[in-house]
């Protein structure tokens, strides 16, 4: 009694509005769960109609603004230097070597500073504990032993009106065993590329050239000597043995600046005719990083404006013959005709074959990002911040004609140079435009803020489930409360600390699955050392020792269903449980979304239906009626595309054939994502994976 009135009669104070907002959502969660998932999953889709056309933020880059130097001339030196490398007929273990000393003395006799780099073959191991160190230390070990070595052949210009703070590298790989005519010809582009700059006087940016041997892979050499380039040493000169001219010399490894920019040059000759000379970029680097996207806008413009080739990004084809995906644009392209017809400056659809070439130009850029494994050796660059792509340029005919070999090496040299000019015009990073994108076309792209709604949309109904959840379970716990039907041991505690104790055994269950999970991850680095073993032996292992360690868990500290209850409990027991993974797994997308979006994105396409349409087998089969068959079916259906092994072998036999699967291929899969420090392996082994497993201690819950 408050001043003589009654509790009964003091009126209740109003919840506030976002307070009831909140309640409004919660008691309403399927609906508007439906909804987010709908309109996420809508959204991904219209991101190719949201796709802006791309810009140069940077104005000092300046692309196109001089003319270019490089004349036939240099051409000439290019096809002079192809045909002594091809005429060399040596043994594959004097070929590195002599390929090395020839590019050297042309080096030489061009005036620049000139030294070998020598490296070892390098082995992959697996070491958890160092997952997210540099590559070069952790997935990639040096393999001192061997005799053989790899030898990198490095050139540097000092530029004439720079001060050798910044440099600009170019990277052409060659395998020194057994050299191909376009690999050549790359080396010959470079060469006569760097020979013009060394005699040019605008220069105000150190230019390397490495000629990186990739006889023990394209990415060994170039982390090799970047490696070696950004390593200090305070112990006196640095000094190595000369591969190339005994073991009585010293080859000093000399550095230039800060490097701006690389360019990683590769001249690949495709089989047939062509329209026009073709420029493929490829960006991706480890764990979904790009370049800033100005370089690629540079080197897009600078291709089609200037040199009139033909600028390709990569594509999933098996997209592009889709018959739903084609319809899909069809009606796009009809309703923007409509919204045309309404009002002439809405400029909303695009014609439905540029749709499709656009959702498989982001399907790719989406899985490159995902798998977290660079697409060229310019991923090595990314490591150190340094924005890098990788510059595939394709003839439209043989390269054994001249007379068109000669017009190639005129397009591709004006072209490095070109960009080299632009480049050499900034006066500090790359900072400008964006870092985070998708590519939709070489000239459109779909930023951050665009294409981070369609994630949000799928993560928003995970934390309104598990309220709604955990809510509808206090209520019934209430309820068996009031009618004393609680556990034996739990009988005289009160109803707050009731509802505390069923929270908390959810938290262990979940706990304990995850530290399973935690050591179902390291197994790989003891099971690498077993000898003679196939991947599809070393994924039997695996997955034995990661039952057997489960059950181990399980009798030593519980399994969800181990606590005794009475059987009303049990019916809010699993939805506690459910509402706890959920919240577990809203938090572990959300910090997957942070360190890779595209990890994180079709993650959440996979993980969101199955943690939302999970539901006890048991209970539901109580029903009987066509909803609680569909929902089952649903659960089916959904378990087994969750389980990662069963996933993969889902997507390769659809790509590849089914005939192409093999057991062993989820372990083929996963020793290159942690051979690469790939974040998408730690989401799969400590966010999806555990997931799945409590997924199926709900489906299978005693209710």
């Amino acid at each position: 009694m408050e001043n003589g009135i009654p509790d009964s009669q003091n009126p209740k104070p109003k919840p506030r509005p976002i307070v009831r907002i909140g309640i409004f959502i919660i008691s309403h969660n399927l609906f508007f769960s439906v909804i987010c998932c709908i309109g996420g999953i809508l959204a991904l889709f219209l991101l190719p109609l949201m796709a802006k056309n791309t810009y140069i933020s940077e104005n000092a880059l300046m692309p196109g603004s001089a003319n270019p130097m490089f004349s036939r001339y240099d051409t000439m030196e290019a096809n002079k230097l192809v045909k002594d490398i091809m005429s060399m007929s040596l043994k594959p273990e004097e070929t590195g070597i002599e390929i090395a000393r020839l590019l050297a003395q042309r080096m030489e006799e061009s005036g620049v500073e000139v030294y070998h780099h020598k490296f070892h073959e390098k082995i992959s191991q697996f070491r958890p504990l160092h997952f997210f160190s540099d590559t070069t230390y952790t997935g990639l070990l040096l393999q001192n032993t061997s005799a053989i070595h790899g030898i990198n052949t490095v050139g540097i210009i000092r530029a004439p009106r720079g001060d050798g703070k910044e440099a600009i590298v170019f990277v052409t790989p060659y395998n020194s065993t057994k050299i191909e005519l376009s690999e050549a010809l790359s080396i010959g582009l470079a060469y006569s590329v760097f020979s013009l700059l060394g005699r040019v006087t605008w220069l105000s940016k150190d230019i390397v050239w490495l000629a990186a041997d990739s006889r023990y892979g394209e990415y060994t050499s170039v982390s090799a000597w970047l490696r070696d380039y950004h390593t200090p040493v305070f112990n006196g000169p640095e000094s190595k043995e000369n591969p190339t001219t005994g073991a009585g010399n010293t080859d000093f490894f000399r550095r230039a600046g800060t490097m701006a920019a690389a360019l990683v040059i590769k001249v690949v000759e495709k089989h047939g005719e062509t329209e026009k000379d073709t420029l493929s970029i490829y960006a991706e680097a480890s764990n979904g990083q790009m370049p800033n996207l100005d370089l690629i806008n540079t080197v897009h413009y600078l291709a089609v404006h200037t040199q009139g080739l033909r600028v390709k990004v990569e594509k999933v084809y098996t997209l592009l013959n889709l018959a739903w995906l084609q319809v899909m644009g069809q009606i796009l392209e009809s309703v923007s005709k409509v919204a045309k017809s309404l009002n002439s400056q809405w400029k909303f659809g695009m014609p439905a074959a540029e749709y499709v070439d656009g959702t498989a130009t982001l399907a790719s850029s989406l899985y490159y990002q995902a798998l977290g494994v660079p697409t060229g050796s310019h991923g090595a660059f990314r490591d150190y911040q340094v924005d890098a792509v990788t510059l595939e340029i394709s003839p439209r005919s043989f390269l054994n004609n001249e007379g068109r070999r000669t017009e190639f090496l005129l397009r591709g040299g004006r072209l490095m140079e070109s960009v080299v000019r632009s480049v050499n015009n900034l006066l500090e990073k790359f900072h400008q435009s964006f870092f985070l994108y998708l590519m939709t076309s070489p000239s459109k792209f779909v930023s951050v803020g665009v294409y981070m709604i369609a994630f949000l949309l799928l993560l928003v109904p995970l934390p309104i489930a598990a309220a709604a959840l955990y809510s509808g379970a206090n209520n019934l716990g209430s309820n068996l409360t009031k009618d004393n039907q609680v556990p034996a041991f739990a009988s005289t505690a009160k109803p707050g600390v009731q509802k505390s104790w069923r929270w908390l055994h959810a938290a262990k269950v979940v706990f304990i699955i995850h530290l399973w999970a935690t050591i179902v991850s390291l197994l790989p680095s003891l099971i690498n050392h077993i000898p003679e073993m196939t991947p599809t032996n070393n994924m039997f292992i695996w997955a034995s020792s990661s039952i057997f360690i489960l059950l181990i868990l399980y009798s030593m500290l519980g399994s969800p269903y181990s606590h005794p209850t009475t059987s009303g409990c049990q019916n809010s027991e699993w939805a506690t449980l459910k509402s706890v993974m959920i919240a577990v797994a809203s938090i572990g997308l959300g910090l997957m979304s942070i360190i890779n979006y595209a990890t994180a994105q079709i993650g959440a396409i996979i993980l969101v239906p199955m943690c939302l349409l999970v539901h006890p087998l048991k209970l539901t089969g109580r029903s009987g009626n066509s909803k609680a068959f569909l929902l089952v079916a649903c659960n089916l259906v959904v378990a087994v595309i969750g389980f990662p092994p069963a996933g993969l072998a889902v997507i390769k036999g659809w790509s590849e054939g089914f005939g192409a699967v093999n057991v062993g291929d989820f372990w083929i899969w996963a020793e290159s994502l942690w051979a690469w420090n790939s974040a998408t392996y730690l989401y799969v082994v400590l966010i999806h994976f555990p997931c799945w497993v409590l997924c199926m201690n709900i489906l299978l819950h005693p209710c």
